[in-house]
């Protein structure tokens, strides 16, 4: 089976679906599948550095970069060379997923796919979710109604990560089936020093609690609410120190910057850029909790990453994985608001006993839940019913509904 992944771009820029089809692509390589990428060159506002129009290895799986359309166009990333590459090659593959909706990648692979009949999968990334459409709300309306519901209905299965997004589907009112499978999560190498490391590295005494928020810096993700909310711990004289890892526009970074200085939190307060590998790690394991308060998020890859370290995490219910992080006790749900956050955050820095309980369960929920082999096998059984015309397989980590 050969399989082909289209997405407008793999830049880490993008963030979390960059980092989801890299890993997706590389667990279904090593359990037997012929995967690759097509993508563009586009890095944000810059380009990446890698050869064009040829078959490479990056980031350990082969990648197809094609040249974008200059300037680039947020997630839309119009490329002609992608449209030539995709009519010249898409029947080279047995069945196409796409990711993103509302863009030019996606769009195209799915209407090139019809016309040559290739079956292909949709992969929504939350964007059916009632926030994520409210943002650029008439240029979704418009495209929905040109494009996008034709292109979803016409496919052969959605894939979502969580029942939350397959509600989302039928709410939109797409007939097709869906596929609900969560992401995996690499389990990071233990490192016993993590704490002692991570406060000598920024200046945190021993004792100090570390909160984390690890995603990307955007409004969405909500770290303002986070830094009002400990604003409120710090004027009852709580002790912790706050890290914001994850890059963003400028703009938004320096109104973050503005905000913890106008609220007395400057000297608590880090905010380190992008991190990747072990400097990730030593973030996750060295911290002591995990808070992502955000209005929309269909999985939270990051959210998976904390509790595969250890870590309680604190979430809203728009985080679409809360049913099961509450379910299974590992971590807090509460409301996007600055009462309710501060008081979950208070409750976990008062409780050493509560942090390490949830933490565990937490560790196991992953372990047990958000596995790339198993959700590799699993997606592959999928693939191969819908090339066999016959019902897709069902078990406790896939499930279709019609």
């Amino acid at each position: 089976m050969k399989v082909l992944h289209v997405i407008p771009s793999v830049s880490p820029a993008l963030g979390g679906p960059s980092h989801v089809v890299l890993n997706l692509v590389k667990a279904l390589r090593d359990c037997g599948i012929d995967a690759e990428i097509a993508t563009t060159n586009d890095n944000g506002s810059t380009l990446l550095d890698v050869p064009l129009n040829e078959r490479i290895e990056y980031e350990q799986v082969p990648v197809w970069f094609l040249p974008r359309f200059s300037p680039p166009m947020k997630e839309f990333i119009f490329s002609a060379a992608l449209t030539r590459w995709l009519m010249l090659h898409i029947r080279d593959y047995d069945i196409i997923e796409t990711h993103y909706l509302f863009s030019y990648a996606s769009t195209c692979a799915g209407a090139i796919a019809r016309w040559q009949g290739v079956p292909y999968i949709v992969r929504t990334i939350g964007q059916m979710a009632p926030w994520a459409l409210a943002q650029s709300q008439l240029k979704k309306q418009i495209y929905t109604f040109l494009i996008e519901r034709h292109n979803l209905n016409s496919a052969a299965a959605i894939h979502c990560t969580c029942t939350g997004e397959a509600e989302d589907v039928r709410k939109f009112g797409i007939k097709t089936p869906t596929i609900t499978l969560p992401l995996g999560v690499d389990r990071p190498t233990i490192s016993p020093e993590a704490k002692q490391k991570l406060r000598q590295i920024y200046g945190i005494p021993s004792t100090t609690p570390v909160v984390l928020f690890l995603s990307r810096l955007h409004y969405k993700k909500r770290p303002d609410l986070l830094v009002y909310a400990l604003s409120r711990l710090a004027a009852q004289k709580d002790d912790f120190h706050l890290i914001l890892a994850g890059s963003g526009e400028s703009n938004y970074i320096t109104h973050l910057t503005n905000l913890v200085s106008s609220l007395g939190l400057a000297s608590r307060t880090s905010m380190t850029g992008f991190v990747t590998g072990e400097d990730k790690d030593l973030l996750l394991q060295g911290s002591d909790m995990f808070v992502l308060p955000s209005f929309s998020e269909n999985f939270g890859v990051a959210v998976a990453e904390a509790m595969a370290a250890g870590l309680p995490v604190i979430v809203t219910p728009d985080v679409q994985i809360s049913p099961e992080i509450a379910a299974e006790k590992a971590g807090l749900v509460i409301k996007g608001e600055v009462e309710p956050l501060a008081g979950a955050i208070a409750s976990l820095l008062n409780s050493p006993k509560q942090r390490s309980q949830l933490g565990e369960n937490g560790r196991r929920l992953v372990s047990r839940r958000y596995s790339w082999p198993c959700v590799a096998q699993n997606l592959a059984s999928a693939y191969s019913a819908i090339l066999k015309e016959q019902p897709i397989p069902t078990n406790e980590r896939l499930a279709i509904s019609d």
